[in-house]
């Protein structure tokens, strides 16, 4: 996440800060919208950002899940 953030900091012109800061809002998938890559490089970099985000969400879910339904688990 830090290298992509520093990426899009690279690449948009923006703090440091405001790169990191769109980093982590797309890449956790909450997008608010106040900051948005103008350069072509940059959104795409946007798309894999948040679809790794997608991705790493539903395997924390799925080991989760996983982890609560061991037959070794007892309350």
């Amino acid at each position: 996440m830090i290298g992509c953030g520093l990426a899009i900091w690279r690449i948009e012109d923006w703090r440091i800060d405001e790169a990191l800061y769109f980093t982590f809002v797309t890449g956790l998938t909450i997008g608010y919208g106040d900051f948005t890559p103008k350069h072509v490089s940059a959104r795409i970099l946007s798309l894999v950002i948040g679809f790794a985000g997608i991705v790493l969400t539903g395997i924390v879910a799925a080991v989760t899940v996983k982890a609560l339904n061991a037959d070794d688990w007892e309350p």
